[in-house]
């Protein structure tokens, strides 16, 4: 069964990940969209969405993000993967819509829209619905001169607040033995799990070009890709996807 809790009150600040790079080559296929999984090692649901996710991050037109939460870690097992920065996000993303709905696994849709994340079906329904049109800001990377430079496009944008741009650092796979509670003797594959996140810079409609150091988008233990994010300031209750590019794999 799904693990939820209710009644969330606000959480802190709004995350998102920072990456490891590679060299530069033939861009990838532009994204339709972003679904990104809350799971838990600790929760005896979670190992059918991981498996599903598993096999979403092969479709080079999604970007699939693993985000383990640590608020199940009383259960018996301390979850290997999971940060407190991913629990507030989750926490964020349910105050901006409003629903205070938090659960495990759960998967969001470009930042609006939840749903279980074992939920295939669900899960591809929401994806043609949301990634139909593709994100509004197109993203283009590049990495030359021990730097990583990320030029954004120009989009309407009405905003209460500038959009934050993220870089997250991941790692493309891991494997995880889960030795106590719900989980105990499994051994749990992850794809594209966010290993860090940080907030780069804003957006507020017109062009930009931001560039960041390679050895800090590099900077995440075991990551060896990257993903960067043009979001909505969930605090302004705006924490919609509006762009999204997958960095090269080392």
């Amino acid at each position: 069964m799904v693990r939820q809790i209710s009644n969330i009150a606000a959480a802190a600040g709004l995350l998102l990940i920072a990456g490891i790079p590679a060299h530069a080559q033939q861009p990838p296929a532009q994204p339709k969209a972003v679904v990104e999984l809350f799971t838990s090692q600790g929760c005896s649901s979670c190992p059918a969405a991981d498996a599903l996710f598993t096999e979403l991050a092969k479709d080079p037109r999604l970007i699939t993000l693993t985000l383990p939460v640590t608020y199940w870690d009383y259960l018996g097992w301390k979850d290997t993967l999971g940060q407190e920065a991913f629990s507030k996000r989750q926490k964020l993303y349910a105050k901006a819509r409003g629903d205070g709905q938090i659960y495990t696994p759960q998967a969001v849709v470009n930042g609006s829209t939840h749903i279980v994340g074992s939920d295939r079906g669900g899960i591809d329904k929401l994806v043609k619905e949301q990634g139909k049109d593709g994100f509004p800001v197109k993203i283009d990377l590049t990495e030359a001169d021990g730097a990583l430079r990320i030029n954004l496009g120009t989009a309407p944008f009405t905003g209460e607040k500038p959009g934050v741009v993220l870089l997250l650092q991941v790692s493309r796979t891991a494997t995880v033995p889960i030795e106590r509670g719900e989980n105990s003797g499994k051994t749990v594959t992850y794809a594209n799990v966010v290993r860090g996140i940080s907030r780069i810079g804003e957006w507020n409609g017109a062009a930009a070009t931001l560039t960041v150091p390679l050895e800090t988008v590099r900077s995440a233990a075991k990551a060896d890709s990257y993903v960067v994010l043009v979001q909505g300031d969930p605090y302004a209750r705006q924490s919609a996807i509006l762009g999204a590019a997958r960095g090269p794999a080392k």
